[in-house]
């Protein structure tokens, strides 16, 4: 059931779940979230970074609205980080549901203004709009980026924000970074921030970078009202890592990717099942079917 990120998001907030936005950059991963979404009948995000989309090329989208419209958990189509307002109205020719433009990089005033255009144009048909303020960090090799030290999002300045432009979700920074953190560095959500904004803003809040915060952290950010999740890092790792193992057995002959992918299509799965559960979206798919 393929249905906007608005439509998703506003069910999370009333009922104090997040939904997980599964960065699902292969047809592989690709299953392995829907599996796991079926599976503990959870709402899911198929968020795809324009990076992603290069990689997979744009025919890649309609195998996602064929799962979607052929499943009875919601889904939303998601552009992740889109940079530009093209980039945005691209994936909305394409049928994504739900855009994200970040243009948090910029000074507050022109975040305003490149936000607001592309609100006013994604609502005009129907299209579900997420911005950021603040700045996520980046610990390294991933596609989303970063910047390599965290700008907290201020309360006032959400809220002002979240006012002016009319979007539907706000990604915010309260110190999560992109990709998985170093051994020697230990991440700490600012959840007296999370609180602050929870007070002035309206609106569905979003947490970037999520894959290597402590569960403990995770779990008291939902229990806040955080509403969306974002994974990437996570799901990737356990199908590479399952990938290896069986490319480096020493079997030789070993060249069929229905032979190769499914047990890695697993261990994706196993993962997703536990962010599921984590965020507290399973069994939440009935509630968008009243």
């Amino acid at each position: 059931m393929l249905i906007s990120g608005k439509e998703m998001l506003d069910v999370a907030k009333e009922h104090h779940f997040a939904v997980p936005a599964f960065n699902a950059g292969s047809g592989q991963l690709l299953s392995a979230a829907m599996d796991a979404c079926e599976e503990a009948k959870s709402p899911f995000m198929m968020a795809i970074h324009p990076l992603e989309l290069e990689f997979l090329r744009d025919s890649f989208i309609s195998q996602v609205i064929y799962e979607a419209n052929h499943s009875r958990i919601p889904v939303a189509i998601h552009l992740d980080h889109g940079a530009s307002f093209d980039q945005v109205m691209h994936a909305i020719q394409l049928g994504f549901t739900s855009v994200m433009i970040d243009s948090s990089h910029l000074p507050f005033e022109e975040n305003i203004a490149v936000t607001q255009k592309v609100v006013e144009a994604a609502h005009a048909v129907g299209v579900s709009v997420e911005a950021e303020l603040g700045t996520i960090g980046d610990t390294g090799n991933t596609v989303e980026g970063g910047v390599s030290e965290v700008v907290y999002t201020d309360p006032a300045k959400a809220k002002e924000f979240v006012e002016r432009t009319g979007i539907d979700s706000l990604a915010i920074a309260i110190g999560t970074a992109h990709g998985i953190y170093p051994k020697d560095v230990k991440p700490k959500l600012r959840l007296d921030i999370l609180r602050e904004i929870i007070k002035v803003v309206d609106i569905p809040l979003v947490l970037h970078g999520g894959s290597s915060n402590p569960d403990k952290e995770i779990g008291e950010s939902v229990e806040l009202g955080i509403s969306k999740i974002n994974i990437s890092s996570d799901i990737k790792i356990s199908f590479t890592e399952k990938l290896r193992d069986i490319l480096n057995n020493g079997n030789l002959e070993i060249r069929e990717p229905n032979v190769i992918f499914p047990d890695c299509i697993e261990e994706s799965k196993k993962t997703a099942l536990h962010k599921i559960k984590l965020f507290k979206s399973d069994n939440k798919a009935d509630l968008y079917h009243k």
